[in-house]
């Protein structure tokens, strides 16, 4: 190998590798934003300041704003991190061809792990959508861009044959999408060690309806309401 393509490998190897400031500047993030998070849970996502979470993070007030432009950002990093597990698992799901009943059983108990399974941070960002208009309207576009990735995956049982096909696939992937987010909701309520076992109940009478089965003659394909929403 010459000098140049040395050189050029090197380069390479350097680019891919994340320099110290790099990983100084992620570590900073990522302590703003677990301290946010506990903070919210906490104290309340209303109460919480920013001097606050930068006190919990150990930084100076300025350079929050480095990182997120104001504290509702946090929820919103917090939602592109449910996404991005969201993605994952979709790639993991045609790579794997992981039987589509196991992987769905899966992927509620994946969406749900830390910090998710904090009940009180469910409740501050339920209190938070309710409470302010930039993050309910940034919650709106990320759980569209959420429901999209859950109708990629019905689409791909509906193609192997292992999710029934005579519903459109947006519909049934709101239903799942709001029996996860319904059930996680009301186990927030009591806080207690139950959230799998929940999940778990939700998803087998879930499944029943989700099973592929044969249409009835004539019958139309009526769905059961507008997607999307």
């Amino acid at each position: 190998m010459s000098r140049s393509r040395n050189t050029r490998a090197v380069l390479r190897n350097s680019a891919s590798k994340p320099g110290r400031r790099q990983r100084r500047s992620s570590e900073i993030r990522e302590r703003l934003f677990r301290a946010a998070l506990d903070l919210f849970a906490n104290k309340g996502f209303l109460e919480t300041t920013v001097e606050d979470i930068t006190e919990a993070a150990d930084v100076g007030k300025g350079t929050f704003f480095n990182y997120f432009p104001s504290k509702d950002h946090i929820l919103i990093a917090f939602g592109e991190m449910q996404l991005a597990k969201l993605e994952a698992s979709i790639e993991e799901v045609r790579r794997n061809n992981v039987p589509m009943p196991d992987f769905l059983r899966s992927l509620g108990a994946r969406m749900t792990q830390e910090p998710t399974r904090n009940p009180a941070i469910i409740r501050a960002l339920l209190q938070a959508f309710l409470s302010t208009t930039p993050v309910r309207q940034a919650t709106v576009v990320l759980q569209k861009r959420a429901h999209a990735l859950h109708t990629q995956i019905v689409k791909i049982g509906q193609e192997r044959g292992e999710i029934r096909n005579d519903l459109p696939p947006a519909d049934i992937a709101n239903v799942f999408r709001q029996t996860i987010f319904g059930t996680l909701l009301i186990w927030s309520l009591y806080g207690d060690a139950t959230l799998h076992e929940r999940i778990e109940a939700a998803f087998n009478v879930l499944w029943t309806g989700l099973a592929p089965r044969e249409s009835a003659p004539g019958r139309s394909q009526v769905p059961f309401f507008t997607s999307g929403d």
